[in-house]
């Protein structure tokens, strides 16, 4: 099992910065894919950043840019650095996380409890 606590979100003004990170229980250097997810009100949810245990990463179009993962293994904990903030990237954010469970080409999910991130003048 996988315990994922994240930081808290917060309201930032357009154009401000926040940084969110999620503390894993354990090692992350094992967890294949961790990644930030978000939803916007009546929105799909929609993953904005991945981190691969290889060491690539990923990024929404929406957010290219602007946001960056990062992993600290040491720390176990990944962190979403957020600049240049639009108050269309409010949105409830999670933390997810993807381990294989040894067997073939199955994995296990973990999510973290979701932060709301409030974008607003």
């Amino acid at each position: 099992q996988v315990q994922l606590v994240e930081s808290r979100g917060g309201l930032v003004q357009p154009g401000g910065s926040l940084r969110l990170s999620c503390a894993a229980s354990g090692s992350i250097s094992s967890i294949y894919f961790m990644g930030w997810y978000r939803q916007a009100p009546g929105k799909q949810r929609e993953l904005v950043a991945s981190s691969y245990s290889g060491g690539s990463t990923n990024y929404a179009d929406s957010v290219k840019g602007r946001f960056t993962i990062s992993r600290d293994n040491a720390k176990n904990t990944v962190y979403l650095q957020m600049n240049s903030l639009k108050p269309e990237d409010t949105a409830v954010y999670s933390c997810n996380a993807k381990k294989w469970t040894g067997s073939g080409a199955a994995f296990n999910a973990y999510w973290g409890q979701g932060t709301q991130v409030t974008v607003s003048s």
